[in-house]
């Protein structure tokens, strides 16, 4: 078994490392070379604390379990293709030697897993024992056997095959990759381009998270320093709502990317020095210009590597964060123009706060306060999934999950980006209901900056019908499982979705809808409808008054289903661009809704309920002062100009926007990039036209899933 020296979170102290000035760290010259002032050690030391009581260290007992688990696993692989060798008639001398081996990667590899985190590993095997049968079917039943293995479950058609099961309580996701060996060595080195030779497509996605997980390690200037920012920034995207790449915002590899390339940029930086670099890089990154740890390789081997000058494809990635180990691939291809518009939030959001601390304005508790999603919008969309029991609403519940962001790219496609959507990674459940049930939500609201018609509406009745007759061609679909897509208002969302069972106390939508997302630039483009939008509210919210319906109230959840499949479901849903949301109902649907006072609706939502979108979008309010000060309105810049002599980030963005015109030779296009590092620069971004995507062009990303969809059929 191969795991990392570092693979219980702790391993091996690398010692600091004092970059030099003649060094070059990835594909650009450091931005700076300075070291951690006493503040800086201060801050750091009270970040670690922080961390620590955050819980998000796995004790010494877990750590030893997750080893004997990989060590159990360890000698089952190499049982099996003992195993099958035998079973096909080889040599008792090559029933000796077979073999095969467990590597780990993912953020076990790296050092930053949490508590009850799972562990990605990969079975790497020899060439006579395949995926499709070996694998799935007689490695799945060996498992399938064992007392210890539990939650057993298969995906073989993802894009990269995987089995799912828990060993000992610890969540296991299992890939096998099939080599070009008969005998597979113990001291294997997967990093080395040899692994590669004659294998298909699959099998390099499967090795291809063992690789990069290596390469990333080797970039860094500093690994504990790396591990220490990056357990930190996945702690924040989690707590902010934007850890999570099925949804379409950025995974676990996609963050240490990000990490991994500001650590190149500030190589004597210590972790709370890069907490604070990140949110002011990237709040400044000009986007779709790629983040890299190092120059794209190309091989004799053929595999298609990101390329937007040669894969037209390519040209749609609105976020590339590339990977550095070959084949290098875009990691971040199911980011959306939506997910986006809320990252670049939420970076803007952590770099305000980080400036505060900085400034002892603040302390690190400000940075990780949870988001307030069900305050952030007026109206929402909930999906709601059901299934006969637990087991089919897991397997269900992940393919409607893995289909989601298609709904948001949908939706961006039939408004042309007029109607934004913010798709929320969290999961909740009624329990309330006699069925197996999960929910997922999305917030809805008008583009920032754009006024809208009188009577304009966005119309997205067929939108959501063709979302759901895709999600409804399931290929493993059982009588129960079934989906539903409702509108609901703010005040009417259920009260299942918040912790304790009740809605707080919010302050002034005045106050706190704008905060954290609204910048200069959009103040700007708003502040002829402003008084409207003031009018607009307030006749809103006495609209609310006349219909009985107060601040706070017993629940009001119009999704007490009394219909029991979603083809008799026919809602249609249009948005009004003056007056909100509204859902209608088919004449003769079989749908029937109850309210939770007892009254029998028809369609979605009540008849005639109208729903405010707000032109300006905002965050949650704060409980304390000290948050409200986090909520003040953000500038669309966002970074303290003050500083910009430490790092000119035009002047990176021109040398990283080069090496995508001339992939073969990145450091040349950078050599003049810090020169001047105590000055402030004032450098004109040099854009590759050519690859920078069109609001028309968004919609093709999801081309793809659609041809897989539709050649699938449904059987019930």
């Amino acid at each position: 078994m191969v795991v990392s020296d570092a693979s219980n979170g702790g391993g091996s102290s690398s010692p600091p490392l004092v970059v030099e000035q003649t060094n070059t760290l990835g594909i650009t010259k450091p931005i700076s070379l300075a070291g951690p002032t006493d503040a800086d050690l201060h801050r750091n030391a009270e970040l670690e604390k922080f961390l620590l009581d955050s819980g998000l260290y796995e004790s010494n007992e877990e750590a030893a379990t997750r080893r004997e688990v990989l060590q159990r696993l360890d000698q089952t692989v190499k049982s099996w293709v003992k195993q099958l060798t035998r079973q096909r008639g080889y040599t008792d001398q090559m029933v000796e030697d077979a073999n095969a081996v467990i590597f780990t990667f993912g953020s076990y590899r790296l050092g930053v897993h949490g508590p009850g985190a799972d562990i990605d590993t990969l079975c790497v095997g020899p060439s006579y024992v395949n995926r499709e049968e070996d694998f799935f079917i007689i490695l799945h039943n060996i498992l399938a056997e064992m007392e210890e293995v539990t939650e057993l479950q298969p995906v073989p058609d993802a894009h990269v095959p995987v089995m799912k099961f828990k060993f000992q309580g610890i969540s296991i996701d299992l890939l096998y990759a099939s080599i070009s060996l008969l005998v597979v060595p113990e001291d294997l080195d997967i990093s080395h381009g040899s692994v590669l030779y004659d294998v298909d497509e699959p099998t390099v996605r499967s090795l291809n998270g063992c690789r990069v997980a290596d390469q990333i390690l080797k970039l860094v200037p500093n690994v504990e320093h790396f591990r220490t920012t990056l357990r930190c920034l996945k702690f924040w995207a989690k707590r902010r709502g934007v850890y999570s790449n099925v949804t379409g915002f950025l995974g676990g590899v996609n963050w240490a990317l990000l990490v991994a390339r500001i650590c190149q940029l500030y190589p004597n930086a210590i972790p709370s020095m890069l907490v604070s670099r990140f949110f002011r890089v990237y709040t400044q990154w000009r986007w779709p210009n790629p983040v890299m740890l190092c120059t794209i390789e190309e091989n004799e081997l053929g595999f298609p590597v990101w390329d937007p000058r040669r894969n037209p494809r390519d040209r749609y990635h609105i976020m590339p964060i590339i990977t550095p180990a070959y084949p290098c691939m875009n990691s971040s291809y199911n980011v959306s123009a939506s997910t986006l518009r809320v990252m670049k939030e939420q970076f803007r959001y952590g770099n305000k706060i980080c400036d505060e601390i900085e400034l002892n304005k603040a302390q690190w508790s400000a940075l990780f306060q949870p988001y307030f999603f069900f305050e952030a919008y007026k109206n929402y969309l909930q999906v709601d999934i059901l299934a006969a029991d637990n087991d089919d609403l897991l397997a269900w519940k992940g393919w409607v999950e893995s289909r989601l962001r298609q709904l948001t790219l949908k939706i961006e496609r039939d408004t042309n980006g007029m109607l934004q959507c913010h798709p929320y990674p969290h999961e909740y459940a009624d329990t309330s209901r006699h069925c197996a049930h999960s929910a997922f939500f999305m917030g809805l609201q008008r583009k920032e900056g754009e006024k809208g018609q009188e009577g304009q509406q966005f119309d997205i009745r067929g939108t959501v019908d063709e979302f759901r007759q895709e999600i409804n061609m399931y290929m493993y679909w059982k009588p129960g499982m079934e989906i539903f897509v409702s509108h609901v208002r703010r005040k009417q969302l259920p009260l299942f979705v918040f912790p304790d069972g009740y809605k707080r106390n919010r302050m002034s939508r005045h106050i706190s809808h704008s905060a954290e997302k609204m910048g200069e630039d959009a103040a700007k483009s708003n502040l002829g409808s402003s008084e409207r939008s003031v009018k607009r509210k307030n006749d809103h919210e006495m609209l609310d008054e006349k219909l009985g319906k107060p601040e706070k109230r017993a629940s009001i959840s119009p999704q007490r289903l009394v219909c029991v499949s979603p083809e008799s479901c026919s809602s249609q849903m249009s948005i009004d661009g003056t007056k909100g949301v509204r859902l209608a109902k088919n004449a003769g649907t079989k749908c029937e809704i109850k309210s939770s006072n007892g009254l029998l609706e028809n369609g979605i939502s009540t008849e005639g309920a109208y729903m405010h979108i707000s032109e300006t979008g905002g965050v949650h309010p704060k409980n304390d002062s000290q948050n409200s000060r986090c909520s003040e309105v953000q500038n669309e810049n966002g970074v303290n100009r003050n500083k910009a002599g430490e790092m000119d980030l035009d002047c990176l963005e021109s040398a990283e926007t080069a090496s995508c015109k001339s992939l073969s030779n990145c450091k040349e296009s950078a050599v003049d990039m810090d020169q001047r590092l105590d000055n402030t620069h004032n450098f004109q971004r040099t854009e590759y036209s050519d690859y920078v995507p069109t609001a028309s062009s968004q919609a093709l990303n999801c081309e793809e899933d659609e041809f897989e969809l539709n050649h699938m059929t449904f059987g019930r």
